[in-house]
């Protein structure tokens, strides 16, 4: 049976970036990205740094700590800022007048300048590699990447099967600490007994892992897994007329942000 990967946030109508195919997602801010990175100004990161706000703010469901750290980017680009600028070379900004001094120490307009655009290049940045980051779904992106991009399934889904380890691992590793504790283990404080528990953390991990290894190469094995070309896919991640839409509008606002600035 094939059905549609349901994604959360889907149906929330507002949140249209959980909806999209993250194909689209993430390929609608790579060009802004790239481009920025050749930009020397600070208008054109400061207007993608809007851009990418206002799309996340829109577009994903935040959690209250993301929502307070999209609100501190400024405070984040003043400190870059004030930082790149005292690595800038005095030489090139010798010519611009000094805002600051300290002896021979100069601070000038040119430096803050470079700094300042500096801070804003990166900030943009971020927040654009935040609008994939916080709206796609791993799994998603991997059977996207096999169902349209025809990445062979071979390779797509043992990523898959290997990104299912993380939380696996999570949970034995919290398992693993219990029982330790249970057993007063390598208890104390100190770097010396923190050395010692993770010691003792690693040999049932590396076991547990080889065993669920095993367990999932003989269920693949089970299923015929790559003896054929390719196969039917039970989850299905569609690339709508939406999709197309959003990256075509959000490269041609790039390209006009681009122009106009």
């Amino acid at each position: 049976m094939t059905s549609v990967a349901e994604k959360p946030g889907a149906a929330g109508g507002v949140r249209f970036l959980n909806g999209l195919n993250p194909l689209a997602a993430l390929a609608a801010p790579v060009p802004a990205m790239v481009a920025l990175v050749f930009a020397r100004d600070a208008t054109t990161p400061a207007a993608f740094l809007v851009l990418a706000v206002l799309v996340l703010l829109v577009g994903v469901r935040l959690s209250g700590r993301l929502l307070a750290a999209l609100l501190a980017l400024p405070v984040v680009v003043v400190v870059l800022g004030l930082g790149f600028s005292l690595w800038t070379d005095p030489a090139v900004v010798a010519q611009t007048p000094v805002v600051w001094g300290a002896g021979a120490w100069q601070v000038r307009v040119g430096a803050l300048e470079i700094g300042l655009s500096t801070g804003l290049r990166l900030a943009a940045i971020v927040a654009l590699s935040l609008i994939p980051g916080l709206s796609i779904d791993g799994t998603d992106l991997i059977r996207a990447s096999v169902q349209q991009l025809r990445v062979p399934y071979r390779i797509g889904y043992t990523a898959l099967a290997a990104l299912r380890f993380v939380p696996r691992f999570g949970h034995e590793l919290e398992v693993i600490r219990q029982a330790h504790r249970v057993r007063g283990a390598h208890a104390g404080r100190g770097p010396f007994a923190a050395i010692g528990r993770w010691w003792g953390y690693m040999i049932p991990l590396l076991a547990g892992a080889i065993r669920h290894a095993e367990r999932v190469a003989l269920a693949m094995d089970a299923r015929a897994f790559g003896a054929h070309p390719d196969r039917t896919e039970r989850h299905l991640v569609p690339f709508r007329a939406r999709d197309v839409v959003f990256v075509l509008l959000f490269w041609a606002v790039t390209a006009g942000l681009f122009v106009v600035l």
